[in-house]
């Protein structure tokens, strides 16, 4: 039964074009970003008019400013894109009644959630090592190559913050009663996060700093941030499970 429930959720997937348009995305995030670490100093300085003094202080494009770029983009255009097109998967559902007939017949509804779940992460994997294989390829032709191993390593990393907001989405979906009450309690959640990201005290804490831990790596450093991983992985498992416990005791 599970088997039929995930490949329901790949044809709805290819049927809305959620999984062409996380392809094509994170495709052009990964391409893009080499690129703008390139070409933004050179844009900068072709300003008219500039003082010299502000073109001599602007630096030369490096290595680093590559994988800045690419964990900025992808931080903020893939965030966005997970929450969109998660946190409706469920509240949908309920909303236009196919939830009552699904859960009528002998489905386990954690069994529900997890196939969501599960597909969300295969199409963001699938997203974010086409976006990394372009990412890499740009950077070895404008900078040089990166290193496999680390980064490697850093998308990873990426991909398990990408996780948390999804089940963040996910459990906002399952919580909501309607797509709006969904969309509200999912952008609310996005906006905590935001809020503790920009605080210093809490930031290493927080699934920020899988994104500052995989750039410590490529950068060659020994910093860490273990906090924030076991934080990360707590919030992703604790949103399934409040989920799946909540539909389960829920009337639909």
């Amino acid at each position: 039964m599970f088997r039929t429930l995930l490949a329901k959720e790949f044809l709805e997937q290819r049927r809305t074009s959620k999984l062409l348009i996380f392809l094509a995305v994170f495709f052009i995030v990964g391409c893009i970003s080499p690129l703008l670490a390139k070409y933004t100093p050179d844009l900068l300085r072709s300003i008219p008019e500039i003082p010299p003094e502000f073109a001599a202080l602007i630096p030369e494009p490096s290595l680093k400013d590559s994988i800045d770029q690419y964990a900025k983009n992808t931080g903020q255009f893939g965030v966005l894109l997970v929450i969109v097109l998660t946190m409706n998967g469920i509240a949908q559902e309920r909303e236009r009644g196919t939830a009552a007939m699904l859960f009528s017949k002998p489905v386990k509804r954690s069994a529900v959630v997890l196939s969501k779940w599960l597909a969300g992460m295969m199409t963001v994997t699938v997203s974010v090592i086409l976006s990394s294989l372009a990412c890499a390829v740009y950077t070895a032709i404008l900078f040089g190559g990166l290193p496999i191993g680390e980064y490697l390593i850093f998308n990873l990393l990426l991909l398990l913050f990408l996780a948390v907001y999804l089940s963040l989405a996910l459990l906002a979906s399952a919580l909501a009663r309607n797509q709006g009450m969904a969309a509200a309690m999912a952008f609310g959640c996005l906006a905590v996060m935001l809020v503790l990201s920009s605080l210093p005290r809490i930031s290493n804490y927080s699934p920020a700093g899988l994104l500052n831990w995989g750039s410590e790596i490529l950068y060659g450093n020994n910093t860490t941030y273990w906090p924030a991983l076991v934080i990360s992985l707590a919030i992703v498992a604790g949103c399934l499970l409040t989920a799946c416990l909540y539909l389960d005791r829920q009337e639909i």
